[in-house]
């Protein structure tokens, strides 16, 4: 997971401290300006201005009875979100179907990784091998009903949201709004109730409508630079959501102005595709490892979307919208030889690229491929095995015979851990070999230390093949970058 807390003393840890000093120095230049000295205080509710967005409630017998797509009222919800990425297509590319929900880990294992497999619904979108899904996840129903109710808020009701500015634009302003849909639906949509944690604005703002005393001066403190570090205790380490903040401040009545613009956005999470669309026609498979986790004060948390997609069955029917971008792995001509390295569910969209190129040689020549794949143990982890094993043998993809070589790294197994880096370097005349031969290495996986270990590895590698020493390895190897044959694909 990405270390919130870091980020959080980074800005607010050396944004306060500046802002005393800025104060004091323009008070050393100019005490006149100054007649209470240089701490200044301003009363909040005068430097929080009015909400940016304004809500607009339409009775039901002045909406239009208008019959709305599944895609357009999610392009419509998601056009009015003031959370949405600027580039963000509000519209869905399209949605797909589950067909399959699949535990690729075996009892043992410390981790549950699945394979999914996913049909289009009504229309297909083409894709490449090493191109990204993003999902859009549902949540929890009864969370948002409680988050509805905790607001006092009428979830049939229909609503629009505008920017403020437009507020005084007469019919001009009008003429942009967007199609009225129900409240609820907006939430559902839109709004991160369940999952993200808010910033320490919204506890600023939720201190001006706090009615108990002790509840609101909790607020305060916790919006000042005093109380950053029992915010981050109580709100980040915890990974406490939107809707129970609010639970646990129950005399804040905030406007729903205020929770529209305050509420993290509800985004759409992005999977590598780990399928290939001439081994898979009209489906998307992707390899998703079920995020969860205990918090310091031994709660249990679990990712939203991946906990929702493991909970899901084909039988349920359910559409989901998802749009299609490309990543940071282009797809490689097949004549281009390849070093993948995979570790974990890093393999997800090499066995797109395996799966392809083994249909691409039914017809014509194939460049060959090594892959380095790891995980912690053989008999739990080894995600794929049937798949890779069966393109190591009788000339498939990734056998000796093709001029390939499929190498496995299982730490957990012996005393000593073994790592794909370790493999790298033990097979280095193959590797430098096919570095020769102008292969182009492809690295996917998490974002902690491995794509830096497999990088040094490679290091090592050009440095031993050539006499050479390290540095003039790693030039050799940005070079190898900037000509665009050295990809990573990482994530926390």
């Amino acid at each position: 997971m990405i270390n919130t807390h870091q980020g959080m003393i980074r800005y607010e840890g050396t944004l306060d401290p500046w802002m005393l000093s800025f104060w004091s120095t323009l008070y050393q230049i100019n005490p006149e300006y100054f007649p209470n000295g240089p701490d200044v205080m301003i009363p909040r509710d005068e430097v929080i201005d009015q909400p940016k967005y304004r809500i607009l409630y339409h009775t039901q017998e002045k909406v239009e009875p208008k019959l709305l797509a599944e895609s357009d009222i999610i392009q419509k919800a998601r056009g009015m979100s003031p959370g949405k990425l600027s580039k963000e297509k509000s519209e869905p590319d399209c949605f797909l179907k589950m067909t399959r929900n699949e535990v690729l880990t075996k009892a043992g294992s410390t981790k549950d990784v699945r394979h999914f497999e996913f049909q289009f619904v009504s229309s297909t979108m083409e894709y490449e091998v090493g191109d990204v899904v993003e999902l859009l996840p549902s949540q929890n129903p009864s969370a948002i009903d409680a988050f509805i109710e905790r607001c006092d808020l009428d979830p049939e009701s229909f609503i629009t949201v505008c920017p403020r500015e437009t507020e005084n634009m007469g019919s001009r302003g009008e003429v942009t709004t967007q199609f009225p849909i129900k409240l609820k639906t907006f939430v559902e949509l839109t709004m991160d109730v369940t999952s993200a944690s808010p910033r320490r604005y919204f506890f600023e703002v939720m201190s001006l409508y706090a009615t108990a005393e002790h509840e609101k001066e909790r607020l305060q403190y916790f919006a000042s630079s005093e109380g950053r570090d029992d915010l981050y205790n109580y709100n980040q380490k915890e990974r406490r959501s939107v809707l129970e903040v609010l639970e646990d401040f129950p005399s804040v009545k905030i406007p729903f102005e205020w929770l529209v613009q305050l509420v993290p956005a509800l985004k759409p999470r992005a999977f590598s595709i780990s399928s290939s669309p001439l081994a898979h026609p009209a489906q998307v498979h992707l390899t998703v490892s079920i995020v969860s986790w205990i918090t310091p004060y031994k709660r249990t948390r679990k990712g939203l979307c991946s906990s929702w997609l493991a909970s899901l069955t084909p039988e349920q029917e359910i559409n989901i919208p998802v749009w299609f971008h490309k990543g940071s792995l282009p797809a490689p001509p097949q004549s281009l030889p390849l070093i993948l390295v995979g570790p974990g569910t890093g393999c997800a969209p090499f066995r797109g690229f395996i799966a392809e190129r083994a249909i691409q040689a039914q017809s014509s020549p194939i460049a060959p491929v090594m892959f380095f794949f790891g995980c912690r143990n053989k008999d739990t982890d080894f995600l794929y095995s049937d798949f890779w094993e069966s393109h190591t043998r009788e000339g498939g993809m990734l056998s000796e015979e093709k001029g390939g070589g499929f190498y496995t790294a299982f730490s957990r197994d012996q005393p000593k851990k073994v790592y794909v880096q370790h493999k790298i370097r033990e097979m280095s005349k193959k590797v430098w070999d096919f570095l020769c031969d102008g292969a182009a290495v492809y690295v996917a996986g998490s974002s902690t230390k491995m794509p830096s270990d497999v990088m040094s590895a490679l290091e090592d590698v050009v440095s031993e093949e050539t006499g050479g020493s390290k540095e003039v390895a790693s030039r050799w190897l940005k070079a190898l970058e900037k000509a665009g044959r050295y990809n990573v694909e990482a994530w926390s």
